[in-house]
């Protein structure tokens, strides 16, 4: 879907972005992860041509995306960023509804896609579609960013630092709601975050970067235990494959087992969850349990150990 091939942003002697190539797989979430100064946000910045990079490509869907105007380029992107953007002037309706009104959606559809979307968010359309953006807490203004993105169905998906400026609880929710809809939808998704433990929950792929350059590409697995360099190995930290845990939903490692005894947990919870509840609990394992309470299966602590969007163990 998204192919960068040597892209190069340089001002004067300092490149931002050197020799830059790596592909979004189809229908995933990518994270640019690293330091601040490291380019990450340089490159999505160029991949919908809010800056122009200096040299290489940047291709979409195999074109090369210098064929199309800025303009039809972003209307098929959705993009958010860190402090929202919403149009104060505007309702919550009418921020969500501004793209498809700009490409002459009739007004019958725009009203049902905006009450989907707000839905699919999590703000209830009757109390939230004429509400103010000055009237909704941070947390809600962000899912607000979020549905406006998605408004005309865009196959690609651009997030700058989305969930920075939330206190933790709003954050972790609103991830949680973002990872729902990926199921969903299957978007492609690229995600700037200086957050190890963001990168490691959100994404299916996560591209270190470094000063400017590829540190190293891969999975969330291979990033903790298989480190291409020192800088990666230390960027990461010790802590890593705990954080790691954040990102795998229990249900993905429940297997057949005797639950009798074990606490249990819903299925929905993360693997970091499960051992959190083991080590309070003082059990080698949780019972993980879907609608109605049925059990699904069993975790124990050596399943912890496998990330199964790697597909090793």
């Amino acid at each position: 879907m998204i192919d960068l091939r040597e892209l190069t942003k340089r001002y004067g002697d300092t490149f931002a972005v050197r020799d830059l190539t790596l592909t979004f797989p189809v229908g995933t979430v990518t994270a640019l992860l690293g330091p601040s100064g490291c380019g990450k946000t340089t490159t999505l910045r160029m991949i919908n041509r809010l800056t122009e990079p200096t040299s290489g490509h940047v291709r979409l869907a195999g074109r090369d995306t210098r064929e199309l105007s800025p303009e039809a380029l972003r209307r098929g992107m959705g993009y958010v960023i860190q402090r929202v953007g919403l149009f104060p002037h505007l309702s919550v309706g009418r921020n969500v509804a501004a793209v498809p009104e700009l490409l002459g959606w009739p007004a019958a559809r725009v009203r049902a896609r905006v009450d989907e979307l707000l839905s699919l968010v999590g703000l209830e359309p009757g109390t939230f579609r004429h509400k103010r953006p000055a009237e909704l807490s941070g947390g809600q203004a962000q899912r607000v960013g979020v549905a406006r993105a998605l408004a005309a169905d865009p196959p690609v998906l651009l997030m700058d630092e989305p969930f920075g400026a939330l206190d933790p609880i709003a954050r972790e929710a609103l991830q949680a709601e973002v990872l729902e809809i990926q199921r969903r939808l299957a978007k492609t998704v690229v995600l700037v975050t200086h957050d190890i433990p963001e990168a490691l929950r959100m994404a299916d792929f996560v591209a270190l970067m470094q000063a400017g350059e590829l540190a190293q590409f891969g999975t969330p697995d291979d990033l903790v235990r298989r480190p291409a360099s020192p800088f990666v190995a230390q960027f990461m930290g010790m802590d890593a494959a705990l954080e790691q845990l954040g990102g795998v939903r229990a249900a993905a490692l429940a297997r057949p087992g005797d639950a009798h005894g074990l606490p249990r947990l819903p299925a929905e919870a993360d693997a970091r969850t499960a051992l959190a509840l083991m080590l309070r609990q003082g059990t080698d394992g949780v019972a993980v349990v879907g609608e109605g309470g049925a059990v699904i299966g069993v975790v124990g602590f050596r399943d912890l150990g496998h990330d199964p969007r790697s597909g090793g163990a």
